[in-house]
C-alpha cells in the first residue's frame, strides 16, 4: 500500500505570530518536505493545481519535476490537475513531458476544481463542469493512445491530424486518478475507463465516504474491470500528533480555528469526529485510520495532509518524520495483513503497466466491457 504527503498550497498567517510565510517560503518548503518524506520511507509526495490566492501551486508540473530531480526514490503526483479549465492538450504534452524527465515515476489525478471565478478565467463555465471533465479527458485518453488524433468536440477547437508531443514514455500514458469530493459522475467516469478513484475525504463525514466508493467499486465492475474489492481506491486525511492528545490540540488549534479550508465553522472537534482530521497521538492516528479500511473495503493509497494553515515548517518537518517511524509502519503491516490475496496492494505505476504488455486494455481509449458482454 502506498502512503505519502499532499499539500493544497496555502499561504496563511500564523495565528500564534501573526505572520505569514512568502510564496517564495512556501515553495521551497516542498523541497524541505520531499527531501523528508524519502528520508522516513513514504510513498508519495502529491502537489495540487490552483490558481487563486491564498494559493500558490499553479505549476504543479515544474515543481514534481524539481524535486523528482533531487529526491526519486518518491513516486510523484499531482492532488489535483484541473480537467476542466485546462486544454488537455496542453495536459497530454506536460505530463508526457513529466513522464520522461521522471522515468515514469509519476501518476496524476484529474479534479473539476470547486472555485468558481477560476473558470471564466480560463474562458470556461462552472456550470459545465461535470461536461467539460467528460469531454476533456476523453480527449486526452486519445492524445496519449493514438499516434494521430482527428476530433471535434463541444469545449475546445477542433484537432486535425494531430499529433501530442512527446509520447508517452515507452508509450504507456501515465495512470490516472479521478478525484472527487461529491460528483457521483466523477466517480463513474473513473470506473468506466478502470482508472482509481480518490476520494479527498478531508471535508466528509464517513457515511458520504462509503457512499462514494462503493458506487465506484460497483460500476468498475458492471464494466468489466475486475470485482468490486479489487477496484483501486485512494483516501485523504488530516493529522497533527503529539506525545498526548492534548499537547497536539492545545498546539494545533489556533491553526484549525484560522484555517483556510476549516476555519469559522464547526469546531475542532466536530471536524474530528465527522472527518479523518486526528490531532492526537500516533496511536490515536493508527486507530482511526486502520477503521477505514473496514468501512471502504481494502484501499491502495493514503495521503496525509500536514501543512496546511500556517503550520511552521519545522513543525510539518516533525509530522513527517513522526508519519514515517511511527505510524506508517503499522499502517502498512496491519493493512496488508487483512488484505485478501486477490486485491491488489498498490496502484498500477509505470513499471507494472509496461510490464502488462502493448495488449493490456490499459491502452485502449475505451477499455469497457459491461456485465452483459462478459457473459
Amino acid at each position: 500500500m502506498q502512503f505519502g504527503l499532499f499539500t493544497v498550497s496555502d499561504i496563511t498567517t500564523d495565528p500564534t505570530t501573526g505572520k505569514a510565510r512568502t510564496e517564495h517560503e512556501r515553495i521551497l518548503a516542498w523541497d524541505a518536505m520531499a527531501k523528508k518524506a524519502e528520508e522516513v520511507g513514504l510513498d508519495v509526495f502529491a502537489i495540487g493545481e490552483h490558481h487563486n490566492p491564498p494559493f500558490f501551486s499553479s505549476s504543479p508540473t515544474t515543481a514534481l519535476a524539481h524535486l523528482a530531480a533531487k529526491y526519486p526514490k518518491l513516486l510523484y503526483s499531482t492532488s489535483t490537475t484541473l480537467i476542466t479549465t485546462n486544454d488537455p492538450v496542453k495536459i497530454a504534452e506536460d505530463y508526457a513531458m513529466l513522464q520522461h524527465l521522471t522515468d515514469g515515476n509519476i501518476d496524476l489525478m484529474m479534479g473539476r476544481g470547486n472555485t468558481g471565478a477560476v473558470y471564466p478565467w480560463f474562458g470556461k463555465d462552472i456550470r459545465k463542469g461535470i461536461p467539460l471533465a467528460i469531454e476533456n479527458y476523453h480527449l486526452l485518453r486519445r492524445l496519449w493512445r493514438e499516434e494521430v488524433v482527428n476530433w471535434k468536440g463541444e469545449f475546445r477547437t477542433s484537432l486535425q491530424s494531430f499529433t501530442s508531443t512527446p509520447r508517452p514514455l515507452d508509450d504507456t500514458p501515465p495512470f490516472v486518478w479521478h478525484g472527487s469530493i461529491r460528483s457521483p459522475e466523477i466517480a463513474e467516469q473513473a470506473a468506466y475507463y478502470g482508472d482509481g478513484f480518490f476520494h479527498n475525504n478531508i471535508f466528509w463525514n464517513i457515511e458520504h465516504t462509503q457512499q462514494m466508493v462503493k458506487l465506484y467499486r460497483q460500476r468498475y465492475e458492471h464494466y468489466g474491470h475486475g470485482s468490486a474489492d479489487q477496484a483501486i481506491v485512494g483516501l485523504g486525511g488530516h493529522v497533527f500528533m503529539a506525545d498526548t492528545e492534548a499537547e497536539a490540540k492545545k498546539f494545533f488549534r489556533p491553526y484549525f480555528d484560522n484555517a483556510p479550508v476549516y476555519g469559522h465553522g464547526p469546531s475542532l472537534e466536530e471536524f474530528e469526529a465527522m472527518t479523518p482530521l486526528t490531532v492526537g497521538t500516533p496511536e490515536q492516528v493508527i486507530e482511526k485510520y486502520l477503521g477505514y479500511a473496514d468501512a471502504v473495503g481494502d484501499y491502495q493509497r493514503q495521503l496525509f495532509l500536514v501543512d496546511h494553515a500556517g503550520v511552521p515548517l519545522e513543525n510539518v518537518l516533525e509530522q513527517i518524520e513522526i508519519l514515517g517511524k511511527e505510524v506508517v509502519p503499522v499502517l502498512r503491516r496491519e493493512f496488508e495483513a487483512r488484505r485478501p490475496a486477490h486485491v491488489p496492494s498498490d496502484p498500477p505505476t509505470h513499471a507494472s503497466l509496461v510490464a502488462e504488455g502493448p495488449d493490456s486494455p490499459f491502452h485502449l481509449v475505451q477499455p469497457v466491457k459491461t456485465r452483459e458482454e462478459n457473459s
